[in-house]
């Protein structure tokens, strides 16, 4: 495509990966129109040209996502999900075009909505394209394929939802020699397999953990220290034999602190149940990442599968907790964390299905005010990630259960502070629960 120069293209991807590969390429030679995505990730071009008035972007919740291409190849044109109700994607008002003095110039449409079983629903379309160009491990001449590890991500709906599907793969063997039982995508959804001689893999963000069992670096300044604090609190909330997904950056960290003996099933939102840490220097593997594009492994009896299976567990209600950080939390538990208009995007990710799913304790991890400013609300200003769905929020100065008729209550105070610090530091009123507990002691 670069060398074509074709130009008003749409394309429909997780995100854009960096600046100077893939996508980014495209994008720097504007031959992009639109993007479908769920996250910006680590491309500052993308972000830039979307604020900046260069790009439209469409911001879809990831699960969102992968089911509309999934429903998009098995010719089911729409579909209702609990995911984002109440939010910017089911109202309408999305910024999907920004003009050249940063004000909207196109606008998401809002979604019809409808209610099953006393829970509302919005609904989704399905996406279909002209071409699908994906990534496999491997080929058979009759067009069958395999994924390696967590590299399936959407690669399989992509390639159901594609009018003509394009597999790069790294080796192309006899028909026959993959075992039918193999196959994660039958050739009749394959109509080209290209084997390039000078593939690169490329890992977007290196982690490695020392001999220890820790990371590579250990920062003992007094953010990172605080950080911690709020990391020790929320790996009490794991439980033997849970499911849990936690979320990019410090919610990720609490893994580091699961009580032995407690064994818990870590769930990653690109392909990966049995999560393990992060991997030691040499052991790196560029088909090995989490949500986060870090490197990382995988433990015994682990399982991996595509980005539409992932996020149908999540929604199904199958993971039984979340922790994930956050701009802004409700009294009565909405939540912001996704973009602030205007300055600051980097997409919903899974956050949104994440909240949005039945059954699933959702645990907030935040500092409780940046920069002077509260971030526990009376109510929300940034747009919403989600209506009524934290049940918890963990932060340096305590813990607060969320009530979301009746609001929050705290429940744990952290050592060397007061409830009036608390109450300073927080919008909204809560109640002090009368067997309000040393933080940590849960």
């Amino acid at each position: 495509m670069l060398t074509t120069g074709v130009k008003g293209l749409t394309a429909v991807s997780n995100n854009a990966g960096v600046d100077d590969f893939g996508l980014g390429l495209l994008l720097q030679k504007r031959q992009i129109k639109r993007m479908i995505s769920s996250y910006v990730g680590e491309n500052a071009e993308f972000e830039r040209q979307y604020l900046h008035g260069e790009l439209e972007v469409e911001l879809t919740p990831q699960g969102t996502l992968a089911e509309r291409i999934r429903a998009g190849g098995a010719g089911i044109p729409g579909f209702y999900t609990a995911t984002a109700y109440g939010t910017l994607i089911h109202l309408g008002g999305s910024p999907i075009k920004y003009n050249t003095e940063g004000e909207v110039e196109i606008a998401s449409d809002p979604r019809e909505d409808r209610m099953f079983n006393g829970r509302n629903y919005i609904m989704e379309e399905a996406i279909t394209g002209d071409f699908a160009l994906v990534k496999a491990w491997k080929a058979d001449k009759a067009g069958n394929l395999i994924f390696r590890k967590t590299a399936a991500n959407f690669n399989p709906p992509m390639c159901k939802a594609g009018r003509i599907t394009v597999a790069e793969v790294e080796e192309i063997v006899e028909v026959g020699e993959i075992a039918p039982e193999d196959v994660h995508v039958p050739g009749i959804y394959v109509q080209r397999v290209i084997k390039c001689d000078k593939y690169e893999k490329r890992i977007e963000r290196l982690v490695n953990r020392s001999p220890d069992g820790n990371s590579a670096t250990h920062d003992t300044s007094p953010g990172a220290m605080m950080r911690e604090r709020i990391i020790k609190r929320a790996a009490l909330e794991f439980k033997d034999g849970m499911y849990a997904n936690l979320g990019i950056g410090m919610p990720m960290l609490a893994s580091s602190y699961i009580k032995p003996g407690t064994v818990v099933h870590l769930q990653s939102e690109n392909g990966l149940l049995g999560l393990g840490p992060y991997p030691l220097k040499g052991e790196e593997d560029p088909d090995l990442i989490n949500a986060g594009k870090q490197t990382v492994t995988s433990l015994p009896g682990c399982s991996y599968f595509s980005s539409d299976d992932s996020f149908a567990m999540i929604r199904g209600g199958h993971v039984d907790l979340t922790i994930l950080g956050s701009l802004q939390v409700s009294q009565y538990g909405d939540i912001a964390n996704w973009m602030i208009p205007g300055k600051m995007v980097k997409g919903m990710g899974g956050a949104m299905d994440l909240v949005g799913s039945a059954g699933t304790k959702v645990v907030v991890t935040m500092e409780h005010t940046a920069r002077g400013k509260h971030k526990i609300l009376n109510s929300c200003s940034l747009p919403l990630t989600g209506k009524n769905c934290v049940d918890m929020i963990i932060t340096e100065l305590g813990v607060f259960n969320v009530d979301r008729e009746k609001g929050l209550t705290l429940v744990e105070i952290a050592d060397g502070v007061d409830v009036q610090q608390i109450i300073e530091a927080t919008e909204c009123e809560f109640e002090v629960s009368p067997d309000l507990k040393p933080m940590g002691s849960a």
